[in-house]
């Protein structure tokens, strides 16, 4: 016999049973035998995947944070160096040096934030801000540490517009970045576009970028703000995740698409607004 629990915290057998089978068929009698068995098996497969999962994020968030305390002081060290240089050629090797403690640093921040994500444990440390002021110091600091945008091959272009939100400002900052990041990592020339504007129907916020770029591959649409959705060697892919779970904590969306002409693509994000 077998009888479905339906609750045990029910005081009477007749409530806390539920659908009973009985049968006397030997055939019958081991194929349940086999499907308990296999569920049983599963189960402990599960748990045992938990456990691997659980000792995954404590080892990156370990490795992380190790990285993290020896990357401040050489860049620290290496900025002071560099401001005490007279040779030309040594600010230059020493430039390298800073620009890729940098990126080592920005990695390390993004590895953090994907655990923290993953634990749904992100904090915002929300605020009145005007978004203009964010959309116009993002693409400031863009501008003097790209390389193609120095040479001119890459123009950017806003049209600034005041519009208040109460957000997490060093996020919202993050996001538009990665946006940025991304946009000139696959744009080899042209303009990147960049836009905000209210939507009057439901009470929110739309950012936008819209590149001339190479344009989303069809099979990256599906899982692009996945971790590790990348098919180049120019990113991680986990921007785009982090972003996501940025916008996602807010209350807000995140979307993508390419662009009508074929050429280029456009990302957005959506805030709601307090009324």
């Amino acid at each position: 016999m077998i009888v479905e629990l339906r609750d045990d915290t029910k005081d009477s057998s007749y409530y806390a049973a539920g659908l009973a089978t009985y049968s006397n068929s030997k055939s019958i009698i081991p194929s349940y035998a086999s499907i308990f068995e296999s569920l049983w098996k599963q189960n402990e497969v599960y748990e045992q995947l938990k456990i691997h999962n659980k000792m995954q994020h404590e080892f990156i968030n370990i490795a992380a944070h190790e990285l993290r305390t020896p990357v401040q002081p050489i860049l620290s060290l290496t900025e002071l160096l560099q401001s005490q240089a007279m040779d030309v050629k040594q600010q230059e090797l020493l430039e390298v040096i800073i620009r890729n403690a940098k990126r080592l640093q920005r990695l390390t921040d993004d590895i953090l934030d994907v655990t923290i994500i993953e634990a749904k444990s992100l904090q915002l440390n929300k605020e009145d801000f005007n978004l203009n002021d964010v959309v116009t110091s993002t693409m400031n600091d863009i501008t003097l540490s790209t390389d193609s945008l120095k040479k001119e091959n890459i123009r950017l272009s806003y049209n600034p517009k005041d519009i208040l939100i109460h957000a997490d400002k060093k996020r919202i900052w993050q996001v538009i970045s990665n946006f940025l990041d991304n946009a000139i990592k696959f744009t080899t020339q042209g303009t990147i576009f960049v836009g905000v504007e209210k939507n009057e129907n439901n009470n929110s916020v739309i950012v936008w970028l819209k590149d001339s770029g190479q344009g989303i591959d069809v099979n990256m649409l599906p899982r692009l703000f996945t971790r590790f959705a990348s098919k180049s060697h120019k990113g991680t892919g986990i921007g785009l995740f982090i972003s996501k779970g940025i916008i996602e904590a807010h209350g807000g969306k995140i979307w993508a698409g390419n662009n009508e002409d074929g050429i280029g693509a456009t990302f957005y994000f959506s805030l709601p607004l307090r009324r």
